[in-house]
């Protein structure tokens, strides 16, 4: 080894013994006569002190050291001076004399500090990726990653589950988004596709006989970016077999709590996790992937303003539609430009617009509420009765603002109010940071129809089973039929999916069917494992949660990029690399491949 200790284990105990320590120079003050080093390793920092007196070719080499050189030092550590200490520092009632030292690699000036945690646009930090990585938060966040992973392996290793590889190069199957595809070599024409997820493996797994599988488990998806999304990934999966629901949520359940109260004890969390309905979570928040941490929650107007004489509630509910609000809290001041913002914003998600209602008049009860304390544009359609009824639906007292929509289209009036929620939600900060509010979402329809392509469209995905008791409707009423399917979701993000899995080959055709497949399509695509499921398929289910999300809420970051060593940028390129990039001409002869002109 090239040092002795590393420079963050150093403490009043290590007085009088002689170390080496090697590092990169975090920072560098001449004070004239003595030269001070911050030394920085992946442990910590300690105070290195050179003295002419002490070593005057050690000072001299010191006097070349700049920010970010490696260097490695020998040297006694002494108590600093009294009046010196540095209680910021784990080391700072130490330091070490040098009397040894040399450069072991200079350093170009790096682009942006790295012993500050400053702003620095994210391109350059992704071009400049292993810089990034040694600023303290960013090592922080791979150190809760390791531990965060850690946990789940010896987690589930003492509960009996055994950890099985599955291959990256398989088959292109249909699992919700578009596959990355491998060309071949060797078979001129075909392709590999990298796994969306090991759905098919873990499945066959089952068959198999390994009744409680986990993998930490790298997957791919050619899909759009967005802050808690990239194109490559990793989730805990883990499937089990003989299982019902209730076993994989109380199983989660308890990883996901006894991990944070473990590795994240200064958190806080909601227990036991509260479930939802996918009916209940739409109707209330607007959402599958409500933020549990505040209220404000939708309400149906629909039956109080049906009769009313506005016309734009009129029609959407006689279109089959809804009008629906919520109550931001203590908001009734809010300013004409505020509310035009507010406006453009849901107009911006599809709405037709916001109807607002603001309850002024100080900080009485309802019952005191005259029309003059109301301003809104509709008052002139609603009666009092009406504006009280509204606002003891949505919960609101005086000094409230009521944000209203209005639309022919449940889905989209619940999606801009939603959006609403979530806007109003982080202007108020009625989210607790420090608060995880981890929720099941239950009992998601198996089915959705696409107006595009005139077919139905798995929920999840088409391995997901039907409850036993919806069977019957999937020929008579497909869309009534409700899943074995489930989410965990977490201040608003979505952390995992799963379900109990179809396990006879005859329900799984069924499903095929019904989904647009033919029977040629569902030989050539699924063959392999229906076959498996006429050899002796248990009941089985699993679920998958997202380790990059749960890592991101931990580290209290804004993305996953930021817990991810090497991410993509969000329009997923590799900055560090530069890829995706062109190959030679020689490499796409030797796959069969040509590239066509656009």
């Amino acid at each position: 080894m090239l040092k002795t200790h590393s420079c963050g284990e150093l403490n009043k105990n290590h007085v009088g013994a002689r170390v080496t320590l090697a590092g990169w120079v975090d920072r560098r003050r001449d004070q004239g006569g003595l030269i001070f080093i911050d030394l920085r390793d992946g442990q910590g920092i300690v105070q290195v002190v050179f003295n002419p007196e002490v070593s005057k070719p050690c000072h001299d080499i010191a006097s070349e050291m700049r920010n970010e050189y490696v260097v490695r030092v020998s040297g006694e550590v002494a108590p600093r001076p009294p009046g010196t200490e540095n209680p910021k520092l784990p080391t700072g009632d130490i330091e070490v004399i040098a009397h040894n030292t040399d450069i072991l690699n200079p350093s170009k000036t790096p682009p942006f500090y790295i012993n500050e945690d400053t702003e620095v646009e994210e391109s350059l930090r992704l071009r400049y990726r292993y810089l990034d990585l040694r600023r303290e938060r960013m090592k922080e966040n791979l150190i809760l990653r390791h531990k965060v992973v850690k946990f789940m392996r010896d987690f589930l290793d003492a509960r009996g589950f055994i950890e099985v590889e599955t291959p990256i190069l398989i088959k292109s199957t249909p699992e919700g988004a578009r596959d990355y595809l491998v060309p071949s070599r060797l078979y001129p024409g075909k392709f590999y596709a990298l796994p969306q997820s090991p759905q098919q493996l873990k499945q066959l797994l089952m068959v198999a006989g390994v009744e409680r599988y986990f993998q930490i488990a790298r997957c791919f998806r050619d899909e759009d970016t967005r802050a808690d999304r990239q194109p490559e990934f990793t989730q805990l999966d883990l499937e089990m077999s003989f299982v019902e629901e209730e076993d994989i949520l109380s199983l989660l359940e308890e990883l996901l709590t006894s991990m944070v109260e473990t590795i994240k004890p200064e958190m806080r969390l909601m227990k036991p996790f509260p479930r939802l309905t996918y009916a209940e979570a739409m109707e209330r928040y607007g959402t599958d992937k409500p933020d549990l941490r505040f209220g404000m929650e939708i309400g149906d107007l629909s039956d109080i303003v049906a009769q009313s004489n506005f016309s734009i509630f009129r029609s959407a509910i006689a279109g089959g539609g809804k009008v629906k609000g919520i109550c931001v809290p203590c908001c009734a001041t809010y300013t004409c430009s505020q509310l035009d913002e507010l406006n453009k914003m849901v107009r911006g998600l599809g709405a037709e617009g916001l109807v607002t209602m603001a309850l002024g008049g100080g900080t009485g009860s309802l019952n005191d509420l005259t029309g003059e304390m109301v301003k809104s544009v509709v008052t002139k359609f609603l009666t009092l009765d009406q504006v009280k009824e509204i606002a003891g639906r949505l919960g609101a007292g005086m000094g409230d603002l009521l944000l209203i929509i209005a639309g022919k289209k449940t889905r989209l009036v619940n999606t801009a109010l939603s959006e609403l929620r979530r806007e109003m939600g982080h202007r108020l900060k009625l989210a607790e940071p420090d608060l995880l509010a981890f929720t099941f979402i239950v009992d998601y329809p198996l089915l959705q129809w696409n107006e595009e392509t005139k077919q139905w469209e798995s929920m999840h995905h088409p391995f997901t089973a039907p409850k036993d008791e919806d069977v019957p409707l999937l020929d008579s009423a497909p869309e009534k039929v409700r899943a074995k399917h489930y989410d965990i979701v977490c201040n608003g993000y979505e952390l995992s999916s799963g379900s109990l899995r179809i396990y006879t080959s005859h329900l799984q055709r069924r499903i095929f069917k019904l989904l647009g497949y033919s029977d040629e399509e569902v030989e050539e695509r699924f063959g392999h494992f229906l076959e498996a499921f006429d050899y002796g398929a248990p009941p089985h289910g699993g679920i998958a949660p997202g380790i990059d999300r749960i890592v991101m809420l931990l580290a209290g970051e804004e993305t996953i990029r930021e817990v991810i060593a090497f991410p993509k940028s969000q329009t997923a390129a590799d900055l560090t690399f530069d890829a995706p990039s062109p190959v030679t001409d020689e490499q796409l002869a030797e796959l069969h491949l040509r590239l066509r002109e656009e």
